[in-house]
């Protein structure tokens, strides 16, 4: 059986806190493992000498978790468990007590009395990988703490350190138990598999690979099995002795103290084993490895942050916005516009076309609604009559409802948020015509739709110029020029998000880039960041282009332009298509 898994039998050892630093730690620690181990009847004892021999077990019987507090390395009285930024003090100790956590919540399973010992010991073996890895699915940060005491736990299960003479020899059963708890952790996803392939590589010397292979089998057979499914578990722990030739009722191997199997003399080991020197390595690295890792924030540290940088990102838009959007618009710099001209037949024509689909894209649902009652109107259900007459006869208060009906309502009309982004650097003279038809056409169909529909158009090079200004409907088409030799993509982003509310949810929203994606590395990666977080919000994002060699941003449907007088349609379409989506 494992060194910190307790018989199920044992009721604990009577381990009194010599300080009461120590029954003030052990309080605290009670009062987080509820979290840890999804169940509120745990105790926890921490001080020297608990923990069963080892740094910390669990016993099933009275719910008890005891922690060796030697482990600890700093002073109890400084310590604050319901500090997650604390507990990178004492990884290690934290890491026994999340793992004895995982213990009472996934070792759902007792031995039965007759069960062969030796069955009982592989079974337990497979189980320490198997709940490990029950636990990480269900809570992964965990895995950082179960890393940090991998050294403890494995060193004790292997008795590593405590007596040369038990350390682990160049014996198949040696061999096996190493795999189990080590490989079998990196199957597990505790541990990787780099880490653990020194030890590896002997363990295959020692037992060859087709044994090795066998083992392999039946342990990620384990890691498969349920919980409660201690049957299977107990198949498993057969099958691991039969593979390993090992007598069900006798599962301790004859100690190492009395000879040295891998040297034939039977004189007792002079020295560390190769096997016991790969273990001894992987834990150090194991070890190493943890003191480099990031380890877990608290989640209300993290939400408070993203909060904080959600905050930030708006009121950074809401300054583009106001600096793009306001009364003249900006006056410095390059990225100019080019005068005005009315509308031509055709556009007008296009405006009211839009108007239309958007219309039919936000015809609301009928919902269908049942519902019953007592007293008509509705179809009479004669289950319910009948089960109402019953309740009469026998004197009680009739709740039966034999009438039901349906109802249909509407579904509420989302609204439609609309951006749309130009970039006038160079390259992209073919988009000036077009892309201002389309602002004009956008605008003018969302004035004549029954949808509450906002559009606004902006244009950005070295600076961002407004086309089309939110809830305005211009009488003529805005034209540009495309001249300018840099991509301010971040704020036309941030001026568009900030004016219509793009990463604000409640509305059907599409922000519309158009562009060959032709940027320098700063306000590519700006840019990208803006993109992420409005997708992340939940904002469509649609990308025209003209070339398959172009390089838009991750992450936006790419519509590849094969007519650039088609750019309203396509817009139009994305925008109708958001509709539907939203309903």
């Amino acid at each position: 059986m494992s060194n910190h898994l307790a018989d199920p039998a044992a009721v604990g050892a009577a381990v009194f806190p010599a300080r009461p630093e120590w029954l003030t730690l052990s309080a605290a620690l009670a009062d987080e493992v509820p979290v840890i181990a999804d169940r509120d009847d745990l105790l926890v004892t921490i001080a020297p000498g608990a923990g069963g021999g080892a740094a910390a077990c669990f016993y099933p019987g009275p719910a008890l978790i005891e922690v060796d507090g030697n482990h600890l390395k700093v002073d109890p009285a400084t310590v604050d468990p319901a500090d997650i930024s604390d507990r990178t003090r004492y990884p290690a100790t934290w890491g026994a007590l999340t793992h004895e956590c995982g213990h009472a919540k996934h070792t759902a399973w007792d031995p039965p009395d007759d069960a062969p010992p030796g069955v009982v010991d592989a079974a337990m073996l497979l189980e320490e990988a198997r709940m490990e890895a029950a636990q990480i699915r269900r809570r992964p940060d965990d895995r950082h703490w179960l890393r940090a005491a991998a050294k403890d736990l494995v060193a004790d299960d292997l008795h590593l350190y405590a007596d040369p003479a038990t350390a682990p020899q160049m014996t198949p059963a040696d061999a096996a138990r190493a795999a189990a708890l080590l490989l079998g952790r990196a199957d597990a996803g505790v541990l990787t598999h780099a880490e653990v392939a020194p030890v590896g590589r002997v363990i295959e010397d020692v037992l060859g690979r087709d044994t090795l292979d066998e083992l392999r089998i039946v342990w990620r057979r384990a890691l498969r099995t349920a919980d409660d499914d201690g049957q299977t578990m107990l198949d498993l722990g057969r099958q691991w002795c039969d593979i390993l030739s090992t007598d069900p009722a006798n599962p301790t191997p004859p100690p190492a103290a009395n000879g040295d199997p891998a040297n034939g003399t039977g004189a007792p080991p002079t020295g560390p084993s190769p096997i016991a020197e790969a273990i001894a390595t992987v834990l150090d690295t194991v070890a190493a490895n943890v003191a480099h890792e990031q380890p877990p924030e608290d989640p209300a540290t993290r939400a408070a942050a993203a909060h904080a940088r959600e905050e930030a990102a708006r009121k950074e838009a809401e300054r583009a916005a106001r600096k793009t959007f306001r009364p003249g618009g900006p006056r410095d710099g390059r990225t100019a516009l080019a005068g005005t001209r009315p509308p031509k037949p055709e556009e007008r024509t296009a405006a009211r076309v839009l108007a239309r689909a958007l219309d039919t894209a936000g015809v609301r649902d009928r919902r269908a609604v049942r519902t019953t009652s007592v007293v008509p109107p509705g179809r009479l259900r004669m289950r319910g009559a009948l089960a109402a007459d019953a309740q009469r006869a026998a004197g009680a208060l009739p709740t039966a409802e034999p009438f039901t009906r349906i109802t249909r309502t509407m579904t509420p009309t989302p609204p439609l948020r609309l951006g749309v982004a130009c970039d006038v650097s160079g390259t992209m003279r073919w988009a000036r015509e077009h892309v201002a038809s389309a602002a004009w056409i956008l605008a003018n169909a969302a004035r004549h739709t029954r949808v509450p529909a906002d559009t606004a158009t902006v244009i950005f090079g070295n600076n961002v110029r407004p086309l089309i200004h939110p809830g305005h409907t211009p009488s003529v088409v805005t034209e540009f020029q495309s001249n300018d030799n840099w991509e301010d993509i971040p704020t036309a982003i941030d001026a568009l998000d900030g004016a219509l509310g793009l990463a604000t949810p409640g509305a059907a929203r599409l922000l519309v880039v158009v562009s060959d994606g032709q940027y320098r590395d700063q306000p590519r990666a700006e840019g990208q960041k803006r993109l992420n977080r409005l997708r992340a919000a939940g904002c469509a994002v649609l990308w025209l282009t003209t070339s398959k060699h172009d390089t838009p941003l991750d992450g936006a449907h790419v519509h590849l332009l094969t007519d650039p007088a088609a750019t309203a349609q396509a817009i139009g379409r994305a925008a109708t298509a958001a509709l539907r989506a939203s309903r």
